[in-house]
Order: structure tokens, then sequence, then C-alpha cells
């Protein structure tokens, strides 16, 4: 169902949301925060058209995009031809254990419930002390999509608490480093909020 979705919409999305952070200057400065603490291999978890994984890429890392939808990766690849992509699902990454420095999931998580996001699969991917940067929708509330970005969709759409966010995150042997919340912009539907996590530098490989 996301798959289909966003195979259909992903040359109408690339056209409506050119930039990483048109006019959001709040999202882009813990970004940059991010990218100032992170080292060695990045990776944008649900990249989707890889508007994030050029603004990274353009902030110095070393970067890669993964996406589950086809159709959003030809238009990043085609967008962006000098950066990599690969097809993957985030709950089952085709990444080794404690393979990457650090990770953004920038809203790729909206389509699930908050007791699914995959919080042990992060971890994994992760090397001890590697940095999680996660934006989201901030609440409590599910909303179902019929049509978007001028097509027939079927997608549900969730905000997650806050709290509950960091709790699963810490449950999955995440320590917040800070969180930022801000209020909805005009084309928004409510708080929008980031969380920037560690993985405990003490912790082993997830079991």
């Amino acid at each position: 169902m996301t798959r289909a979705s966003y195979d259909v919409v992903a040359a109408s999305y690339a056209q409506l949301l050119p930039d990483a952070h048109d006019g959001r200057p709040l999202d882009a400065a813990i970004m940059r925060a991010f990218a100032e603490l992170v080292s060695g291999r990045i990776g944008d978890l649900g990249c989707g058209t890889g508007r994030i994984t050029r603004y990274l890429h353009e902030l110095g890392l070393d970067v890669f995009g993964v996406d589950l939808s086809e159709g959003m990766l030809a238009q990043a690849r085609q967008l962006h031809p000098h950066l990599d992509f690969r097809q993957g699902d985030l709950t089952e990454l085709d990444l080794a254990d404690e393979s990457l420095g650090g990770a953004v999931v920038w809203y790729s998580t909206v389509h699930m419930p908050a007791g699914d996001v995959p919080w042990l699969e992060f971890h994994r991917v992760l090397k001890p002390g590697g940095y999680l940067l996660h934006g989201f929708k901030a609440g409590d509330q599910k909303r179902h999509l019929d049509h978007a970005y001028g097509h027939d969709v079927d997608l549900d759409v969730y905000w997650h608490d806050v709290d509950e966010t960091v709790s699963n995150a810490i449950a999955a042997g995440f320590n917040e480093v800070a969180r930022l919340v801000r209020q909805r912009g005009v084309d928004e539907g409510g708080p929008q909020a980031f969380l920037l996590l560690q993985r405990n530098p003490g912790a082993g490989k997830t079991s």
C-alpha cells in the first residue's frame, strides 16, 4: 500500500517538494547540528526523492539513501546522479551490524503506528556512539489519505507522541541528546518534532 502509493506520486512529489528545508530554518538547524556530531558513513533511511540526502551531502557527509519505493528512487537517481541510492525496507535493512556512523529518519515513519517504528533495527545498524536524527509529526492521531500530491493514494498517516517516541527509543538502547518541537507551518497539519538520539556508547550488538 505505502510503496504503491509513493510509486504513483513520485514525480509530482519531486516537483512539489524540491528543497530540503524551504522556509523551515529550525528543521535545517537541527540537521546541521547532527552533521557536526556524526562521522563515518551516514544512511538517509526513507530518503524518498533524495532531497535530504543531497542536503546532507552538501553538509560534507558521506551519505547514501534507502527507500522502499522504486518510483521515488528513480526520481532520486535522476535528480542526484552523483549520490548512492538503494531499495530497502526500514524494518529489515540490508546493512551490516554497526555499519553506520549516523542515520537520518526524516518523516519516514509517518505511515506506521508509534509502536511499530523499528528502533531495534536502527540500533542494530548504528555503531556504538552513533547518532540518529528522527523527524516526525507530533501528536496522537491517525488520518487516512485517499488523495495526495495530485494523485489517488491509499495511505494512513500517524502523528506520534514525543514522550512515547523517546521512551521507545530509550528502550531500544538510545539516549536522548536533544528534542525540538515547533508549531505547524501553514502547509502542515500540526506540530512537528525532531529528536537527536545517540546509540548508547557502551552498548554491544543487539541480540
